[in-house]
């Protein structure tokens, strides 16, 4: 049963009950993300997103966590490029208790001084981290080459001297633009009464003054550059990335079946070709990430030094072998049924139902309607697919990244 509420002041509700289960997952899911931010605030989203769990007017940091375990919940949150999301998870008996704590945080974080500064040291030590984590850095240097500076192309984590200056007037300022009515969903889904869902939205969240403005459109430009970072490290790390299509474009479940079918998985093209074949790679796959005005397809491989130019006229071929557009009857209907599947899967996590919800209603006002779902994802042809090729590999907008033993871009 799905039932959805707007709160008087624009806050949307949305509950899936899964009335066979004995949990609920609650999420509070923030349009906004890195994507978002100015040169001053780059990684201000994200930092923001840490710094709620570090008290409240009630809870000390230490108060916040302590009282979901006593419940036995389980808390967190992550911020991407467009989306900020707060989570908390319980069997059903406590889910009051759970929204208290995941609303207090949400709603009344004090940002303390002395936590802001330990937190800054927490989240430079994550900067750290991904600069030691090679596939990361490289999914990041070819957002950059692909978007540029700004919008989708910014680093989430942001660099640490912004994180260092942040202050207590940078985050109200930003929350005062971005953590509004209209940029905010409620969603929940588990074995929770429908009108509880209701009472705990009501309860916490609608004094909240209607405020201007929604979040418009971010600008894009894509840029094709070609970047690299030398590390002295075993493997060069490789992306590729090309223009794809927006996140509710006709062809988008074509176009996801079509990256089945190139490197989605380890039946894919990819996969046996670079890894199984001719054993170039541990690691190779592609992945499609779409937003609301623009979306890639990128390619990732981790590879030995010494064959990584090898490595990449592998991946080349397998592209060229694609845009030749030789896909079989058994390849389409493979990568359709793990579309298809992903989508039942789904139906069996709250995690991922509270998720699915909020963001069908997050960023296309619509309730997630699963049976709508898998009869799209079913009445694609063939002939979408090959339609799709033709939208995803646009060798002019192309952008490549490489991390490893390396003194020039490829």
């Amino acid at each position: 049963m799905v039932h959805y509420k707007k709160l008087d002041n624009g806050i949307r509700l949305v509950v899936n009950r899964m009335s066979s289960l004995m949990s609920v997952t609650m999420g509070i899911l923030v349009h906004t993300g890195a994507s978002v931010e100015s040169d001053k605030e780059d990684g201000i989203s994200h930092f923001i997103e840490h710094m709620m769990f570090k008290g409240t007017k009630r809870r000390s940091a230490f108060k916040i966590s302590d009282d979901m375990d006593r419940i036995g919940g389980q808390m967190n949150a992550f911020t991407s490029r467009d989306m900020t999301c707060y989570y908390a998870k319980s069997t059903t008996g406590h889910a009051a208790e759970a929204f208290d704590i995941l609303a207090d945080l949400f709603l009344e974080s004090t940002f303390p001084e002395d936590e802001m500064q330990k937190e800054k040291g927490v989240i430079i030590e994550e900067i750290n981290m991904t600069e030691d984590t090679p596939d990361d850095l490289c999914l990041d240097i070819l957002s950059r080459a692909f978007y540029g500076e700004k919008g989708y192309g910014r680093n989430i984590l942001g660099p640490a001297k912004n994180v260092e200056g942040f202050t207590k007037a940078d985050i109200s300022n930003y929350m005062e633009k971005h953590y509004i009515p209209d940029n905010i969903v409620i969603s929940m889904a588990g074995n929770i009464d429908i009108k509880l869902a209701e009472e705990l939205a009501e309860k916490y969240f609608s004094q909240i003054k209607p405020r201007c403005c929604k979040r418009g459109e971010i600008e894009v430009e894509l840029q094709g550059k070609s970047l690299f970072k030398h590390k002295d490290i075993e493997q060069v790390h490789i992306g590729m990335a090309f223009p794809s299509v927006k996140r509710y474009d006709s062809l988008y479940d074509a176009t996801q079946i079509m990256n089945a079918i190139f490197g989605g998985g380890m039946s894919s093209r990819l996969f046996q070709t670079v890894r199984e074949d001719l054993g170039l790679a541990y690691t190779v796959y592609s992945f499609v990430s779409t937003y609301a005005e623009t979306g890639s397809l990128a390619i990732y491989a981790g590879v030995n030094l010494h064959k990584y130019e090898q490595s990449a006229e592998a991946v080349l071929r397998c592209i060229n072998d694609i845009k030749s557009k030789n896909i079989s009857n058994e390849e389409f209907v493979r990568g359709k049924e793990q579309l298809i599947s992903s989508s039942i899967f789904s139906q069996e996590s709250t995690s991922s139902q509270m998720l699915l919800f909020g963001k069908e209603m997050l960023y296309n006002d619509k309730i997630y309607n699963f049976e709508e779902r898998v009869n799209k994802i079913s009445s694609v042809t063939l002939n979408d697919v090959l339609d799709a090729v033709d939208i995803n590999f646009n060798e002019e907008k192309r952008a490549v990244a490489l991390v490893g033993a390396v003194d020039k871009p490829f």
